[in-house]
C-alpha cells in the first residue's frame, strides 16, 4: 500500500489538494483533525493560540496503526503529518501559498492578528517544507495560489509513486 502525507502551513490548500487527489486516485482520504477528534488525542488547549496541544509522537502512532491495517492507498491531511517517519510515507506533498493570498485566506477564517503572524512566519521561513527534509521525506512542493492542475498532478504523482 501507498501513502501520500500533505502537509503546508495553515490555510496553504492541504485539505482542497488531498480531497481532489483522493478523488482522482482513488485514495482513503484520512482527516487528521477528525482523527484527532474521534481518538481524543489531543493533550490540552492552548489559550493564546486558540487550538489544541497535539503530542506528534501520539499521534503518529495512531497514524503508523492506521497505515499498517490499511488495504488502501492514503492521502493524509495535515500540517503535522511531515513528523511521520519516512518509513512509512511513499511521498510528502508539501503546499505553498503566495503570503498575500495564505493572509487573506487566514484572515477569512477570522484568526486574530497574532495567529495569521504565526501562520505567515512558517510560510516565509518555508518551516513544513525544512521539516519534511530534514525527516528524509520524498518531498514535492506545489504552489496553490492560482489553484492546481489536478490531471497534471495526478500523473507526476502516479509516475512518482510507481
Amino acid at each position: 500500500m501507498k501513502t501520500i502525507i500533505v502537509t503546508g502551513s495553515v490555510s496553504s490548500g492541504k485539505t482542497t489538494v488531498s480531497r481532489k487527489l483522493a478523488k482522482k486516485l482513488n485514495l482513503k482520504y484520512i482527516d487528521v483533525n477528525k482523527l484527532i477528534k474521534e481518538e481524543k488525542l489531543g493533550c490540552g488547549y492552548d489559550k493564546k493560540r486558540k487550538c489544541k496541544i497535539i503530542d506528534v509522537n501520539i499521534l503518529n502512532e495512531s497514524l503508523i496503526k492506521l497505515i499498517k491495517n490499511s488495504k488502501q492507498n492514503l492521502i493524509i491531511d495535515s500540517h503535522l503529518s511531515h513528523y511521520l517517519p519516512n518509513r512509512y510515507v511513499d511521498l510528502c506533498i508539501v503546499t505553498k501559498c503566495r503570503l498575500r493570498i495564505l493572509e487573506k485566506r487566514l484572515k477569512k477564517r477570522n484568526y486574530d492578528e497574532n495567529k495569521v503572524k504565526e501562520n505567515l512566519t512558517v510560510e516565509i521561513f518555508d518551516t513544513c517544507l525544512n521539516e519534511a527534509k530534514a525527516l528524509n521525506h520524498n518531498v514535492l512542493v506545489i504552489d496553490t495560489t492560482k489553484g492546481i492542475n489536478m490531471g497534471n498532478l495526478a500523473s507526476k504523482i502516479k509516475v512518482l509513486l510507481k
